[in-house]
């Protein structure tokens, strides 16, 4: 079969080159191309393996997987272990997702050639059982794999949680006890359990730096300790509420642990009043602080009005708050007692009261505040501008609704940009709502 080529056309020289410029300037990966040549042409199927691989790496998977029936020294550079070292399996069933599949005979020709080569790996699925039960499917047959980053993502739920929990975890075993070298894991919402986590535990204890698995009801406090008591390379953990517990934050800010980085708590609740929250003491916290002073403490609430009660009644050293619910004027109040280290906040919504007097005793207390982000509340512009003055250019970010703020005698909107566009030192315009 004639294959497409490359046309190569000598052009005019100046005055004077000699001939050897004229050979240099004409030559092609080390080839010698003489002027009186009207054009070469180039086989595709000769360029160098290192050029194919650059070419490939610029390709979808299924271009990819056409290029490589170009010729056979194509689907030689397509089987080079550095295109298999990262991938992502989708899977979707087609009458309810828009992903795109992974063909199933590629999927079996990976596990088949490529298995013991995949090293960042993550399985993306829609909704639907099936599509999960194919992930999982998968990992059981991944038993030459040294994956060192493994991520299990569901586009929307229920998709893992439906399938069930002997079946879940007897794959990831799989990838767990074969792996060996495991150094990051995001498995939120998933039928985990404890007996999983020790396999992941006795297996991977000395790589394990980063565990990402909030939402996973068969996981106990038990069994997150016992990652943080083995894992002292662990930097960046993930979980819900219920898990926390003061013993689990001492084993994170024990002498052979080293410092966390990140720390991101989920605290959620399905049904109002039916949750009753435990209270951190003081001295875990600290102890963590003192153990790890740069740690990112973030907490992201879901949480109906009545159930805070729990929450910052002494000094918290949380960095990143987000309210994705309502929350009182009270709890506010709190927050601008006891979080000094504060560094982010975002209250989705608020009553209908004004929240000057919160927000200006958040600017006075939280020092290293430099990101706010106001959905469904009230401030007005006179206490809005007095927080910003007190914040100054530390804001760097700073998004508020243009229905979150009340014109009062002093100023309106039109005036409000421009004060607050001043004491950030830069342009600023409140957000407008989007219409559609």
């Amino acid at each position: 079969m004639k294959r497409a080529g490359w046309k190569v056309v000598a052009g005019t020289e100046a005055p004077g080159t000699s001939q050897t410029s004229k050979k240099q300037k004409t030559s092609l990966h080390g080839s010698g191309f003489e002027e009186s040549d009207p054009c070469i042409s180039m086989d595709w199927g000769n360029l160098p393996h290192h050029v194919i691989l650059r070419v490939f790496q610029f390709l979808t998977l299924v271009d990819r997987a056409r290029a490589s029936s170009v010729c056979r020294r194509w689907n030689e550079v397509f089987h080079i272990p550095d295109l298999w070292r990262r991938f992502e399996f989708e899977l979707s069933q087609p009458a309810t997702s828009y992903l795109k599949s992974t063909h199933p005979d590629l999927i079996q020709q990976i596990i088949k050639r490529h298995a013991d080569h995949l090293q960042y790996v993550s399985f993306k699925v829609d909704s639907s059982t099936e599509s999960a039960e194919a992930a999982c499917d998968i990992l059981s047959q991944l038993v030459n794999c040294s994956i060192k980053t493994l991520g299990l993502i569901s586009t929307a739920k229920p998709s893992f949680m439906n399938v069930s929990k002997a079946h879940f975890t007897s794959a990831l075993t799989v990838v767990f006890v074969n792996s060996k070298s495991l150094s990051s894991i995001k498995i939120d919402d998933t039928p985990l359990d404890d007996p999983s986590l020790k396999v992941l535990v006795a297996n991977n204890s000395d790589t394990l730096k980063l565990l990402k698995m909030s939402s996973c009801p068969h996981v106990s406090p038990a069994g997150i300790l016992c990652v943080a008591d083995q894992c002292h390379g662990l930097k960046e953990l993930a979980l819900n509420y219920y898990i926390l517990s003061d013993e689990l934050l001492l084993a994170l800010s024990s002498e052979k642990h080293v410092d966390l980085e990140h720390l991101r708590i989920d605290v959620v609740s399905e049904n109002p009043g039916q949750v009753q929250f435990h209270t951190i003491k003081k001295q875990s916290w600290d102890a963590l602080v003192k153990h790890s002073p740069k740690v990112n403490i973030v907490m992201y609430f879901f949480l109906y009005e009545d159930e805070f009660d729990a929450f910052f009644r002494e000094e918290t050293p949380v960095t990143h708050v987000y309210f994705g619910r309502a929350v009182s004027k009270a709890m506010l109040g709190r927050i601008g007692m006891n979080c000094p280290r504060l560094i982010e906040l975002v209250v989705c919504a608020n009553g209908l009261q004004p929240l000057d007097d919160e927000l200006i005793q958040i600017a006075e207390r939280c020092k290293n505040l430099t990101a706010m982000g106001l959905g469904e509340c009230e401030v007005t512009c006179r206490g809005f501008i007095e927080f910003v003055k007190m914040c100054g250019g530390r804001l760097t970010q700073l998004s508020i609704m243009e229905e979150v703020l009340i014109p009062d005698s002093d100023y309106s909107l039109d005036r409000l940009h421009l004060e607050v566009s001043k004491h950030l030192g830069r342009m600023w315009f409140p957000d407008m709502m989007p219409t559609w």
